[in-house]
């Protein structure tokens, strides 16, 4: 049976110590419910902090926990208080939570937290790869663990990764701030699935990973040198019945019940049940925006003093990361806002904010949820916010209004909201008196929708689209490893190779035989390319060809020395054993296109900072690798559809390269010249190589008898494919040495 492991910063216990006792105590924690819901189904164990430093322990509670644990099915990861304070309250807490949050000028890049993050990732991974047995997924959740994928990945390929964000993924522009932003990258793409709350984190990402890592993305398939990675968006929900279930029963208690809170809090305040609340509720934290919301207030209660004495704004803020010194000084500053603003406009009946910093139990909050008209979220930045579904959902009546900022990942569920920017006092003082106007009615049918939807969605749901979507990589990623070349292909093709008396090996040439797609300063020919080649051409029987888009120019300087057969420009050009370079067609090819299409690429080259034309004999090239990778790819789209409006009827073709588009005349391509060259000879062993879209046609015209490879995990109509360019060398080499250990074995 599959099992499925689940890694997290914190287990989703808690243990405590009574009476010289330890208990294992269930979280309530929304992350812990929804997962328990799918990891249980799949045999599941969760990996994680116990939050307890090993030191104050002795082996017999160390033991009994582990044992009490492994009840809960359930593997802790014993952390020092030094861990704790480099990695969790360094590098997570100090780098990655506020750059992630857009808080640069919170952000502390410190060498001593990046390498307890590095360790502590790793003290994970042994961990989890002690764990592992065949067949188990992993998935692995936050900002905590970003390397973890890859640590996991390198020592267990054949382990299905899931990774899910549960915060914001910045901007390129900001996340590339980051001195460790490339291993960040690559931690992360050790997961088969990255999941993301929202569209716009997962563009990010996407963005991120070509800019600096350059590798392709299609839509959101990532293309690695040996597999292929997928991102989605994956929008966390609540368990809605739980919450809205308590609060039915909460409203009807509160009827009869006189100690509710709403009550208790009208006795304490010597308040008139008449008295509108809004509610605030989050965690201490800058990101939430909770000094801009009393800001906002303050504002409201200038812009609107007719209010004044009949609203008040209720706010919860629970202790978070108080070891960290931006935590204590926001927590500082919102006690100042708060005594100042209450000390302009208290009265002796009425309190403007009525601020608590504590936690609450749940039912204590469903509670105030019921009891509250308004729900003011309003965080400068947030990956999703479940305190705003949460206020949604424990509506049990239908009304209320909910106020939230639309920088909140949550915002694109609940569009029935009234959404406000958080940086906008003004708005959100109007945004108040709205809410406070607005009818019962239309309350209750902005909640409908948003309850229906967040009902749909929930926290169960999300987890079990999770691993729908790991399912479905799986398929994606067998699709492509279908073709991938085994063992028992290779033998095939070695004795293939052996009884045939005459061959001839179609190699392009850019990607495939160099490593052109990484680093295209080093496209040249080496030497270890120079000497594999004369051994293959050397070799009795065989015939090398080389085919390429290349100028036939740059392959004279290359390699006009050699007796290789050379096919330029498509296939436009041909030279063989040596001799001088000749047009394969035989009549004359048009170029009088060229002057009108010439015109309009050096348009795309002057916009495009990076790119260039290059202008061949019968065809012309712009090349945008070196350009900003999103700029680059959204004038590709652009060039195609103008040179497609410009080349109607002229018989041209537009042909869509690693990052370059290629127009040239429509009869002239890779397939064409290898079935000229097939023609003059009776080949017993026909190989084709190539790594790109204009190598299907090479493809195709060979037929199901030739052994053709693709290189990279691409949709082809190869029958195989390989995984690098170096892998298309090591396959040479091993065909050189299985002639030549066949030729010495017979002169022996």
């Amino acid at each position: 049976m599959e099992r499925l492991i689940i890694v997290s910063n914190r287990l989703p216990v808690k243990i405590k110590f009574e009476n010289d006792d330890i208990k294992v105590i269930p979280s309530e924690g929304g992350l812990a419910t929804g997962i328990k819901s799918v990891y249980k189904n799949y045999d599941g164990k969760w990996i994680g902090w116990a939050g307890i430093d090993p030191e104050t322990l002795s082996k017999k509670d160390k033991n009994k926990i582990n044992d009490y644990l492994a009840e809960e099915r359930c593997k802790p990861v014993y952390l020092s208080n030094e861990d704790i304070d480099n990695y969790y309250y360094g590098f997570s807490n100090r780098t990655i939570w506020p750059l992630f949050h857009y808080f640069n000028q919170y952000t502390h890049y410190n060498e001593t937290y990046w390498e307890s993050y590095k360790y502590v990732n790793n003290l994970f991974a042994e961990e989890v790869i002690k764990e592992l047995q065949p067949g188990d997924k992993v998935w692995i959740q936050d900002y905590h663990l970003l390397l973890l994928p890859n640590l996991i990945k390198q020592a267990r390929p054949d382990v299905d990764v899931g990774f899910f964000l549960h915060i914001p993924f910045p901007s390129y522009e900001l996340f590339r701030v980051l001195p460790w932003r490339e291993e960040i990258l690559r931690g992360m793409l050790g997961a088969d699935l990255l999941g993301f709350h929202d569209y716009d984190y997962e563009r990010h990402y996407l963005s991120c990973v070509r800019r600096l890592l350059g590798y392709d993305t299609l839509f959101n398939e990532i293309h690695l040198e040996n597999r292929i990675a997928i991102t989605d968006a994956f929008p966390m929900g609540i368990d809605y019945d739980k919450f809205h279930n308590m609060a039915v029963e909460s409203r009807q208690k509160s009827v009869k019940d006189k100690s509710s809170i709403r009550q208790e809090i009208e006795k304490n305040y010597l308040l008139t049940p008449d008295l509108k609340l809004i509610l605030s509720i989050d965690r201490l934290d800058y990101s939430k925006g909770i000094a801009h919301r009393l800001y906002a207030f303050e504002r409201f209660l200038e812009n609107y003093p007719d209010y004044r004495e009949k609203v008040s704004l209720l706010m919860l803020a629970v202790p978070s990361r108080i070891n960290v010194e931006q935590y204590q000084i926001m927590k500082s500053e919102v006690d100042e806002l708060v005594g100042r603003i209450n000390g302009k406009y208290s009265s002796i009946n009425w309190t403007p904010i009525w601020y608590f910093y504590r936690s609450l139990p749940f039912h204590e909050l469903i509670e105030l949820y019921n009891s509250c008209d308004i729900g003011l979220i309003t965080p400068v930045r947030d990956g999703m916010n479940l305190v705003a579904k949460e206020y949604v959902a424990a509506r049990s009546d239908g009304s209320g209004v909910l106020i939230l900022s639309e920088m909140a990942g949550a915002a694109k569920e609940l569009s029935e909201s009234i959404l406000i920017n958080p940086n906008n006092m003004n708005e959100i003082a109007s945004a108040i008196e709205h809410a406070l106007n607005m009818p019962r009615e239309e309350q209750q049918e902005r909640n409908k929708f948003m309850q229906e939807r967040i009902k749909r969605y929930d926290i169960k749901k999300w987890a079990s689209d999770f691993m729908k979507g790991m399912a479905n990589v799986k398929s994606l990623q067998e699709k492509y490893l279908g073709k991938k070349l085994t063992n028992h292909d290779r033998n095939t093709i070695y004795n293939k190779y052996l009884n045939a008396d005459k061959r001839i090996l179609f190699l392009d040439y850019d990607g495939t035989l160099v490593n052109y797609e990484r680093k295209p300063q080093h496209a040249k020919p080496d030497n270890d390319l120079y000497s594999l080649l004369d051994k293959l051409s050397q070799q009795e029987g065989n015939e090398i060809v080389i085919i390429s888009s290349r100028d036939k120019d740059i392959f004279e300087r290359w390699f006009g020395h050699t007796q290789y057969n050379l096919i330029a420009e498509h296939g436009m050009w041909i030279k063989e054993n040596g001799n001088d370079w000749a047009k394969l067609e035989e009549d004359d090819v048009n170029t009088e296109w060229k002057k009108f299409i010439k015109p309009a690429i050096q348009f795309y080259v002057d916009r495009t900072p990076g790119s260039f034309l290059e202008e061949k004999t019968f065809s012309m090239a712009w090349h945008y690798r070196k350009t900003d990778p999103d700029l680059g790819q959204q004038r590709a789209i652009d060039l195609k559809e103008e040179l497609a409006s410009q080349s109607a009827n002229l018989g041209l073709e537009i042909v869509e390269g690693n990052k370059v588009i290629e127009i040239k005349n429509s009869d002239i391509n890779k397939g064409k010249a290898a079935n000229h060259k097939i023609k003059k000879g009776n080949y017993d062993f026909v190989m084709a190589i190539g790594d790109d879209w204009t190598d299907e046609d090479l493809f195709g015209e060979l037929g199901q008898d030739a052994i053709t490879m693709k290189v990279g995990l691409k949709n082809t109509r190869a029958r195989y494919s390989l995984e690098s360019f170096q892998e298309v060398r090591n396959l040479l080499k091993e065909l050189i040495a299985t002639y030549e250990n066949k030729y010495d074995t017979v002169n022996h």
